[in-house]
């Protein structure tokens, strides 16, 4: 496990952001995703009794509603141990197999960091 203040600024902000919107919004998960112009998206877990979305598919999503075109980063904070292969999907989708997605623990230290190929 690595300290989040070790990681580069800008993953360190994607992480305290997932983090933020987890506790705010007292969901399972809180993710957060940097496009290519550096803009983020930041979301929470959406459980409707009509619409199921995890907290990066949820990120992933307003990035892709609001023009992005493809991704720097992610990250997932979570209680997890690992993420279900449809959101290294949607992060590959828009990002590419190399996009790294930064999976942290709720208190924000990072586990690991992932990337689909």
């Amino acid at each position: 496990m690595t300290e989040s203040t070790e990681l580069p600024p800008e993953d360190r902000k994607i992480v305290t952001l997932a983090r933020s919107a987890r506790a705010r919004n007292g969901v399972p998960e809180g993710a957060a995703v940097r496009d290519e112009t550096g803009r983020t998206y930041v979301a929470g877990t959406v459980s409707l009794d009509s619409l199921q979305l995890s907290a990066v598919r949820t990120a992933v999503a307003m990035a892709v509603a609001s023009g992005a075109q493809s991704l720097e980063a992610a990250a997932v904070v979570t209680t997890a141990d690992r993420l279900p292969p449809e959101d290294r999907s949607a992060v590959t989708d828009l990002g590419g197999p190399r996009t790294p997605i930064l999976l942290a623990a709720p208190d924000g230290t990072l586990r690991e960091t992932l990337t689909t190929d």
